[in-house]
């Protein structure tokens, strides 16, 4: 590659949550996610969640500048794939302001990208299940809707357990919201449906807001199991970004669909 070629080659940077990074690549949202979901010879594959952050993003936590020295073609002029800046407490340092799209990669490389929306969604009746993404990734029960949620795990002064900040999602539950004794499982992929059962009654006949399903849950999770979408919150804000129904997948993002449901 020419150096005119290099001059005008994009250096992105990616916040990935499994696992919690901060990686400059010069490869789009879509190429990175193949490449990052699909893998090497140097790397394993599997399902692949990242934002994009704004390129013009500078911090004194992160060794940005050192990063961006070391993201340049190869030899052969082929882009650099991945630079890792940030391994460790990544998510809290990167303001929530700085984060464009949410990117959601089935293990094949297929990649959704996710708008943020300005609407907060309902807390809405009935439990609810959540699973932690980073930065950690529990499976957990809980009587509270998702702001209520994120209030507790993160904005909670008198809780013994709080994190600096959260990215979780909310998983469909079907009747067993409603009715986790007798409700229809239906197409609900969880293991150990009699432990989830149980958790879900502690909740409603004992005085507890949340109870943990999972403690050692892998990151990873069914996307077709999401209920409304994807949280990040802080200290600061919380923001969300909605599925599209699915309807919508199926219409105008068919192959990332049929992917995430095989």
């Amino acid at each position: 590659m020419n150096r005119f070629l290099e001059e005008i080659v994009t250096v992105h940077f990616y916040l990935s949550l499994i696992p919690e990074a901060l990686i400059a690549s010069m490869l789009s949202p879509e190429e990175f996610g193949s490449y990052y979901a699909i893998g090497s010879k140097k790397k394993s594959s599997g399902q692949a969640v990242f934002f994009e952050v704004n390129p013009e993003f500078r911090s004194k936590y992160f060794r940005i500048q050192e990063g961006l020295a070391r993201c340049v073609p190869h030899d052969d002029g082929t882009p650099k794939a991945s630079i890792y800046i940030g391994v460790y407490r990544v998510l809290e340092h990167v303001p929530i302001s700085e984060l464009g799209k949410l990117f959601i990669v089935t293990q094949d490389g297929r990649t959704l990208g996710l708008e943020h929306s300005e609407t907060l969604p309902e807390n809405g009746d009935g439990l609810h299940l959540y699973k932690e993404i980073a930065p950690v990734s529990p499976m957990v029960a809980s009587r509270l809707g998702p702001i209520d949620f994120y209030d507790l795990i993160v904005r909670n002064p008198t809780s013994l357990v709080t994190l600096p900040a959260v990215v979780f999602t909310e998983l469909r539950l079907g009747e067993l919201a409603a009715n986790p004794e007798l409700g229809n499982v239906g197409d609900l992929p969880y293991a150990n449906m009699d432990h989830l059962r149980e958790v879900l009654l502690d909740l409603k006949t004992k005085p507890v807001a949340t109870k943990m399903v999972d403690r050692i849950s892998p990151a990873s999770f069914a996307y077709r199991t999401v209920k409304n979408g994807f949280f990040i919150g802080n200290e600061s804000a919380l923001r969300y970004y909605p599925m599209p129904s699915n309807e919508i997948l199926r219409s105008e993002h068919y192959r990332w669909w049929r992917s995430a449901n095989m």
